[in-house]
């Protein structure tokens, strides 16, 4: 019998996914996922249909399951690529899964962020950058979520913990926004075309400092925080651990993807591509891919949002590490084991030689 249950919000995104099997692996944890959708094929939990805006439909789900002890939320209202998102709408749905779930069971309640807390949205911010940072002019949904959830939880049982990734990479075959398929299928098509495989981005980001985040070690650090006495209460930044320059990484990925590394190029993804769907068709028959429109495959408004960052962007993880969680991931090596992925489910045309 599980000795604790997790609900995770958002289970079928790249990151509730990771959590769920982070909860998997650890054992003696029962898994609820919650989202309006039923995921189409069996993905380890148990699935409660909820719209996240209505009370009553969290509460009617919620009815028939076991008490929840831990709370994993890793959803977000839609949005669009950069700018600000909706505040109203996200902190809207936080609130009701909270309020649901308050009881003597109730732990933790685990809230997922990230860097447009610091403003990496905006443009230049304080790097390395640090969980009490400042905060820039409002509106930022993610500070209106964790006040909401420090004015929750005081003279309560249960305790909080928030973590701030950095562009969350993963296998995810359904997801488009994904910084691994954006690259994939851009070298693809460079390789196709026989052009040099550019960087779609300006001089100045192709040598600022960066960052990412694989969603398997976001998971297991998320877990790891919501389980501890020193993951109480605050806030954590949770990134590979690797900071690169692309000057660098981009040959490297060159040498993954089969393709003549290139030089920066001052181009827009979205415009770029958006005639291209035909040489993916041809790829795609060429090399016996699973048949799926280029826009499925790689979302490239996030490409843009992502390489046309001139400034560096570095988060201090001292607070993390102070938690005992040593975790860390080589990012090159992270490139590779996903592009090798996708390769084996037939979604990119990676080189068996792939190192």
């Amino acid at each position: 019998m599980a000795d604790r249950t997790a609900l995770v919000i958002g289970p079928t995104g790249a990151i509730g996914t990771a959590l769920v099997q982070a909860l998997h692996r650890a054992g003696s944890w029962g898994i609820l996922g919650m989202s309006r959708t039923p995921p189409s094929t069996g993905q380890g939990f148990r699935h409660l249909a909820a719209d996240l805006m209505d009370p009553a439909s969290i509460g009617s789900a919620l009815a028939e399951a076991p008490p929840v002890t831990h709370v994993f939320y890793a959803a977000r209202a839609p949005h669009g690529e950069g700018g600000v998102e909706n505040v109203e709408g996200n902190l809207a749905m936080l609130t009701n899964v909270v309020e649901a779930v308050q009881g003597p069971a109730l732990q933790h309640v685990h809230l997922v962020e990230g860097t447009k807390w610091y403003g990496v949205h905006l443009g230049p911010h304080r790097t390395p950058a640090r969980e009490d940072d400042p905060r820039h002019m409002p509106p930022n949904f993610y500070y209106d979520q964790e006040d909401y959830l420090c004015a929750a939880q005081r003279g309560q049982a249960w305790s909080w913990s928030s973590s701030r990734p950095n562009v969350v990479c993963d296998f995810a075959p359904e997801r488009a926004r994904n910084l691994t398929t954006v690259i994939g299928a851009w070298g693809a098509i460079c390789r196709e075309l026989g052009v040099p495989f550019d960087f779609p981005g300006t001089a100045t980001g192709f040598d600022t400092l960066t960052e990412v985040t694989d969603a398997t070690h976001l998971a297991e650090a998320v877990l790891w925080l919501a389980t501890q006495p020193a993951g109480q209460n605050r806030a954590f930044n949770i990134t590979n651990g690797d900071a690169f320059r692309w000057r660098y990484m981009w040959p490297r990925l060159a040498d993954m993807l089969g393709v003549r590394c290139g030089e920066p190029r001052n181009i827009r993804l979205a415009e770029w591509m958006a005639d291209k769907g035909p040489v993916w068709d041809r790829i795609t028959a060429r090399h016996g891919l699973e048949p799926r429109p280029l826009h499925s495959v790689a979302l490239w408004e996030f490409g843009d949002f992502v390489f046309r960052q001139d400034w560096d962007l570095l988060s201090d993880l001292t607070r993390l590490r102070q938690t005992g969680f040593a975790g860390s991931v080589d990012t090159s090596r992270m490139f590779a084991d996903h592009f090798a992925a996708y390769r084996k489910a037939r979604i990119l045309p990676v080189p068996d030689a792939a190192p």
